[in-house]
């Protein structure tokens, strides 16, 4: 079932990033969940000076009639648009090189030095012998955390 949910995931992805482009703006994240009776998808665009809801009441509208001719996901669903927010989730590489310096929230798949929950700031993305590290600050102890163990990101809104 989970491997579904990637497949789909995917197309949903390709769906709504032609859709976004084509409309001058950028796709944040797309998630697919399955409940109990339905899917979840959970789309968030960003723009250039921001999402209003009436994007999000037009990019519903486009990527549900897109979404029912492609039959992704299979049975009812749950369609979700937003713009990212202030806790922005990070989830390509150019999101991690764009929000350097930023506060970040950053789960593991496993522990980095004992711990697979860092909340800190980002303080640089680079490549190293050919692998993606996130060099994060967590109260003056630096880590660096390989890309590929980010399960979750996100920003952290600062007042």
């Amino acid at each position: 079932m989970e491997e579904n949910v990637q497949i789909y995931r995917e197309k949903i992805w390709e769906l709504t990033e032609a859709i976004l482009t084509a409309e001058g703006m950028e796709l944040v994240e797309a998630e697919c969940l399955r409940m109990p009776s339905r899917w979840l998808i959970r789309i968030y665009m960003d723009k250039e000076g921001g999402v209003t809801l009436a994007d999000c009441s037009e990019i519903s509208h486009q990527l549900g009639d897109v979404l029912d001719v492609h039959d992704v996901p299979p049975g009812p669903y749950t369609l979700e648009v937003s713009s990212p927010g202030l806790d922005r989730p990070l989830v390509r590489d150019k999101d991690f090189l764009k929000y350097q310096g930023a506060a970040v929230d950053i789960r593991l798949r496993e522990k980095v030095a004992g711990v697979k929950h860092f909340k800190g700031k980002l303080v640089e993305f680079l490549e190293v012998d050919g692998q993606k590290l996130l060099v994060v600050d967590v109260s003056g102890t630096s880590y660096r955390i390989p890309r590929h163990m980010v399960v979750k990101a996100h920003l952290v809104y600062e007042i």
